[in-house]
């Protein structure tokens, strides 16, 4: 008797058929259009599809391939969705277009059919367009000198505002200097850089998981130039001095050598 009825509930669990897939994610940029696709060729003709948002699960799309009916519900929630949700006739597949960032959350959608059932779910993220990061000098300008220092350095410093779920970065080249992350909701970031000699190779990255916006810096457009010398902007300030101090020692030693050599002359003639 426990067998038969062990039997008949696992014939009904192949009838009614497993819950779906495990969750899938979507991340889209506002604005953009996103499709939420399901695991269906082509609607059977006895199909029944229902999408539903959110944890209420509130009814979005219905389609009754029976009757030959869709029925797109925009005007629930507020009418948030008005206007901007599609449907694949041929797939059942739910398309969103120009996104907002209301538009995040859950979406469930069930396939019934007259032999099984199936529920597919879709996490959806809608992030808001990055800005462009602004960088600004935070060094003191000092107009009576034409150049900098060996020992000065430029200070800047690179912002982005209304951010969340962001990385600001500096990068020389593609090698990081320095990274700061945010999860937080509209906050504003400031990552500062110091260097001492500028060129074309740096910049500033704000990002997503997914896509980015940078800003190059420009060497001319902040802070003063190094001073006009072959080895300033590339070597190491010791470096620069030893290399120095190797050329006055060669020009020294030459000068001695040149000095005895010459005494010598005048004295065998």
């Amino acid at each position: 008797m426990i067998y038969t009825f062990l039997f008949c509930c696992l014939c009904c669990c192949r009838l009614v058929g497993v819950f779906g897939d495990t969750d899938k994610v979507k991340s889209v940029m506002e604005v953009d259009s996103v499709t939420l696709q399901i695991n269906v060729t082509e609607i059977q003709t006895d199909d029944l599809i229902m999408w539903k948002f959110g944890t209420k699960k509130t009814l979005i799309v219905k389609i009754n391939r029976a009757t030959n009916e869709i029925s797109i519900k925009d005007d629930v929630l507020d009418g948030r969705f008005r206007g901007r949700l599609k449907v694949d006739n041929q797939t059942g597949s739910l398309i969103i277009t120009d996104t907002r960032t209301t538009d995040s959350g859950l979406y469930e959608v069930e396939i019934s059919r007259s032999s099984s059932e199936n529920k597919y779910r879709f996490n959806v993220t809608v992030y808001a367009r990055l800005p462009i990061p602004v960088i600004i000098s935070d060094s003191p300008q000092n107009s009576s000198s034409s150049s900098l220092s060996s020992s000065s350095y430029c200070s800047l410093v690179c912002s982005v505002v209304n951010v969340s779920h962001v990385t600001l970065s500096w990068y020389k080249g593609n090698s990081l200097l320095s990274s700061i992350s945010v999860s937080d909701l509209s906050i504003s970031l400031s990552l500062p850089l110091e260097v001492e000699c500028l060129d074309d190779f740096y910049s500033c990255v704000v990002a997503y998981s997914f896509t980015n916006q940078t800003t190059h810096l420009n060497n001319t457009q902040f802070c003063q130039p190094c001073p006009d010398c072959v080895f300033c902007c590339h070597v190491p300030e010791a470096v620069t001095r030893l290399v120095i101090s190797a050329l006055v020692g060669m020009a020294a030693a030459f000068i001695v050598v040149y000095d005895i050599s010459s005494r010598k002359g005048e004295q065998e003639r």
